[in-house]
């Protein structure tokens, strides 16, 4: 088997791309990570060359992918053909896991179904809310949204497939009924679900172990293990030092010297339970600090070499790089183009500075 992170770099569509729209690339993955939502969009952008901010945002505004709660309760960008067998399939272990919260928030299923009923009201008629004007909408209803309840309101209506995520209005996300903006699409049963998602794990984040797959989409161990055996046939597996991998279709072990500036949430990391692959362990706290946040990483050869951050000035966005290691002259040339990149991708002039 190949290298492993040179491998990923494959799968992830970083390194050769062959896909051409940000459905597409969403698809691939599977789910996005997007609590970060402009991280997001640069994650889609960095397996779309020549992609731009503005026309990644026309795509969420057409509805080709939305924003919801999916994985592990977090939110990600998910293909509108995939939203509902999705929500499906990871959905129920959610609700159940928050059903000691809804307690806590005065929230049983009557209120539940009454908050549910009001945003569908809301929204009805093809109207796209933001969040304070949802908010409104409930409040008026009698139905208080104080402390996180309203944040568990809006999330359990979207589990139960109600409404997504669109743009974002004035920093805030907007809201739409799924059943009035989204395609219909066909469901899948469990097992069927299961399958597929882990056919789109392994192929776009190979080389994997089932505890990756486990931890990255929140699935009962039992669930995943029977979604792997669905597609194993059409996976390589090799052992390494003790562990399984599977992967779908195994790259040459050609080198990389790209530089890749990974927004802090990217699924080139996040997307697996152990990341000592692509992360010397030393360095870990570099990109955690705590918090919850993770800091933008740089990416050598599929190794983490350090991490950068973005300042936006007037007229130019600063990237300021923070390498382990001091950098040779041909890495900071590197980093420039990466940086270049970044800043069409935005759609200003860039300007690098090494610490």
């Amino acid at each position: 088997m190949p290298n492993i992170a040179l491998q990923r770099l494959h799968s992830h569509q970083l390194e050769h791309p062959r896909l051409g729209t940000p459905a597409e690339v969403v698809a691939w993955l599977g789910a996005v990570q997007a609590q970060d939502y402009a991280g997001a969009k640069w994650s889609i952008g960095l397996r779309l060359p020549e992609s731009t901010d503005a026309g990644i945002e026309g795509e969420i505004a057409n509805n080709t992918i939305v924003r919801t709660w999916a994985m592990r309760g977090t939110l990600h960008f998910v293909a509108a053909s995939d939203l509902r067998w999705l929500l499906a399939l990871v959905a129920p272990r959610i609700i159940a896991r928050n059903a000691r919260r809804y307690s806590e928030l005065g929230l049983d299923e009557r209120a539940l179904s009454r908050s549910n009923a009001v945003l569908a009201g809301a929204l009805r008629g093809g109207r796209q809310l933001d969040r304070g004007e949802l908010l409104d909408a409930l409040e008026h209803s009698g139905i208080s949204t104080r402390g996180q309840r309203a944040a568990y309101m809006l999330q359990r209506a979207s589990l139960d497939g109600l409404i997504c995520q669109g743009v974002m209005r004035r920093n805030n996300p907007t809201y739409v009924l799924i059943d009035e903006s989204l395609p219909g699409t066909g469901a899948l049963e469990r097992d069927e679900a299961a399958a597929e998602l882990a056919r789109r794990y392994f192929t776009s984040r190979g080389p994997a172990t089932l505890q990756d797959f486990v931890w990255w989409s929140g699935l009962p161990a039992a669930d995943a293990r029977a979604g792997l055996e669905e597609v194993e046939a059409h996976l390589v597996r090799e052992t390494i030092e003790g562990r399984t991998y599977w992967v779908s279709d195994p790259a040459p072990e050609d080198g990389s010297s790209t530089v890749y500036l990974l927004p802090g949430f990217d699924e080139y990391l996040l997307g697996y339970r152990d990341r000592g692959d692509s992360l010397d362990p030393a360095h870990a706290r570099a990109l955690n600090a705590g918090g919850g946040m993770l800091n933008p990483t740089i990416v050598v050869g599929g190794r983490v070499v350090g991490t950068w951050r973005r300042t936006f000035k007037r007229d130019t966005v600063v990237i300021t790089v923070s390498a382990f290691e001091p950098l040779s002259e041909a890495r900071k040339h590197a980093l420039n183009a990466a940086a270049e990149r970044y800043g069409r991708f935005v759609g200003m002039p860039v300007s690098a500075r090494f610490g």
